[in-house]
């Protein structure tokens, strides 16, 4: 069985070369994004894994014209991908899971990090000002914690806040009884309402996007502190920007942000950024931007490749395949 294999990391290597032994499969590997100039890779394949690059109907049509039934991306995440075109063309689709650990510790370090003041006491120690003006934060335990979306990771999340003492509340359509070991269930509207800072583990959906916009900043308390590290499409950008800037928002932490799929994972270093809303939250003292690395560990990344790979072998030879989608 051969795989083709798209935009691979040199982290991803020693990987694909571990579990491509355990799977008995063959790759074909390409450093660039699925596309009509790398379309010649898939000869002899019926699969592929991919990252995070667009898939549009008019690739999808190309590539399933070239033999591939199935495509497998290495992220939870598939959004990225024309789910509706797919289905109409017949290409399958699949996702990947991995260690929630990765993203949940990401998420508590944020937390931290956004209610202490990390990225101002950087600032001023770089330029030897050791004063304290400015720097004073906030302890977790005198904090309510809004947390939306409770599957694995945000479960995960809430587990590690509650030892710092804080009053954990969350909200998701489909409650898990896990989450109610660490917290309690409240409407999204009460979770607006009565946290002090709201950490965000929801899905890019229809219904979550721009859940976070000017009409729910009203909402919040002022000085709210917000923590993404799920899907940038959740905030609505413009909004988020005004509500830092009249200081309704008090502070953040975003590994994630629209339009982050042309400017993240690539050398941006003195280039000008086509992305002016990334520039406009970098420039902010109370807002910590990081280039969607939440989920980067080593158990991870090999995770990601392993089930990538599984999933295409599943497909191919018929069996029951917990990461396909369509």
């Amino acid at each position: 069985m051969k795989i083709a294999v798209y935009s691979y990391r040199p982290d991803e290597l020693a990987y694909f070369s571990k579990f491509a032994k355990k799977y008995g499969v063959e790759l074909a590997l390409e450093k660039g994004s699925p596309s009509e100039e790398t379309l010649g890779i898939t000869k002899g394949c019926t699969c592929l894994s991919m990252i995070v690059s667009r898939m549009d109907r008019d690739l999808l049509q190309r590539f399933y014209g070239a033999g591939i039934r199935f495509i497998s991306t290495r992220s939870i995440g598939y959004d990225h991908i024309d789910i509706k075109a797919a289905r109409e063309i017949g290409m399958h689709v699949g996702n990947v899971s991995y260690t929630p650990s990765s993203v949940a510790d990401y998420t508590v370090m944020l937390i931290l990090m956004v209610t202490r003041k990390a990225k101002a006491i950087a600032r001023h120690s770089a330029v030897q000002n050791f004063s304290l003006s400015g720097l004073q934060g906030v302890e977790l335990h005198n904090l309510t914690i809004g947390i939306i979306g409770t599957g694995h990771i945000g479960c995960l999340v809430a587990k590690r806040l509650s030892a710092f003492d804080c009053r954990i509340i969350a909200y998701d359509p489909y409650q898990n009884d896990e989450l109610k070991q660490y917290g309690e269930y409240v409407s999204l509207e009460q979770l607006f309402a009565e946290s002090d800072l709201i950490t965000i583990h929801a899905p890019a959906t229809k219904d979550n996007f721009h859940l976070i916009n000017h009409d729910t900043l009203a909402r919040m308390k002022d000085g709210i502190f917000i923590v993404n590290t799920a899907r940038g499409s959740i905030i609505d950008t413009g909004a988020f920007l005004d509500a830092v800037e009249s200081g309704k928002v008090g502070g953040a932490a975003l590994d994630v942000i629209e339009k982050e799929g042309n400017m993240y994972y690539s050398n941006r270093e003195d280039t000008v950024l086509s992305n002016r809303d990334l520039a406009v939250l970098k420039s902010y003292p109370n807002v910590i931007v990081t280039p969607h690395t939440a989920f980067y560990t080593d158990q991870a990344v090999s995770d990601m490749v392993e089930h990538s790979l599984e999933s295409c072998v599943l497909f191919q030879t018929g069996k029951e395949n917990p990461w396909q989608i369509v």
